[in-house]
């Protein structure tokens, strides 16, 4: 089985980071194969442009998803995003570890996604949730942020968690076919202290070591809205 880890954090000695080696730790132990994106260390660049693509289908107007088909049919990605396309299709589980700023993902990961997740490589008009391209695969979500747990869940200050991380979890994760596990949140962690990091740390070694016990997050199904993109037609999940 092979691990595919997406770090998103510009400080390499940041607890986030620490968070990253213990996943290494973990899953190499278990017996995974585990691949790395950096992404600030690999200064990767989040900006989708034409140089994305070597290859051309219409120099007038770029539409992104349809130059992404194109150039995935006729081997023109640019070689950063074939690099990481590649890394993503061969993986069966995706780690993303990030903080959690602005109540999103930092603009690296979030570019990293709007490149590597090519039209008709991992999605499609008829390959969607349970026919995604990405069907078969796991991911979960790890993420540090400055604030008190107290700050999240029902009736709090900044609303519940899942819901602030449904556009990745549903979005992106869920939409093109993977199987999404429940995150795991390291909370106020520049004001935890050592005992308090350690206790974070061995929380998440226990939550990644029980990978295969979690229960998978609820999400939606194409077949339960038939007449959405394309309507009673499309193709089902074999």
């Amino acid at each position: 089985m092979q691990a595919l880890i997406v770090f998103a954090h510009p400080e390499p000695r940041s607890f986030n980071a620490a968070l990253r080696d213990a996943s290494r730790e973990v899953l190499a132990g278990a017996g995974w194969t585990v691949v790395e994106s950096d992404l600030y260390a690999m200064n990767f660049d989040p900006v989708v442009s034409r140089s994305d693509f070597t290859t051309v289908q219409n120099p007038h107007y770029l539409n992104v998803s349809l130059e992404q088909r194109h150039a995935l049919e006729h081997g023109g990605l640019a070689n950063d995003v074939r690099s990481e396309l590649d890394k993503l299709l061969a993986a069966d589980l995706l780690l993303l570890h990030f903080p959690l700023w602005w109540f999103g993902l930092p603009a690296i990961l979030k570019g990293w996604i709007d490149r590597v997740f090519v039209s008709g490589g991992v999605y499609g008009r008829t390959a969607m949730y349970e026919t995604g391209k990405l069907r078969g695969k796991r991911a979960m979500l790890c993420l540090t942020t400055g604030a008190p747990e107290e700050a999240f869940g029902p009736h709090s200050l900044n609303g519940e968690l899942l819901d602030l991380l449904a556009p990745v979890h549903r979005g992106v994760l869920a939409l093109t076919g993977m199987t999404v596990l429940p995150p795991f949140a390291a909370f106020a962690t520049p004001y935890a202290g050592q005992e308090g990091r350690d206790s974070m740390l061995r929380a998440w070694r226990a939550h990644l070591a029980a990978l295969d016990r979690l229960e998978p997050l609820p999400m939606p199904r194409m077949d339960m809205f038939p007449d959405a993109y394309g309507g009673r037609d499309r193709p089902r999940a074999r």
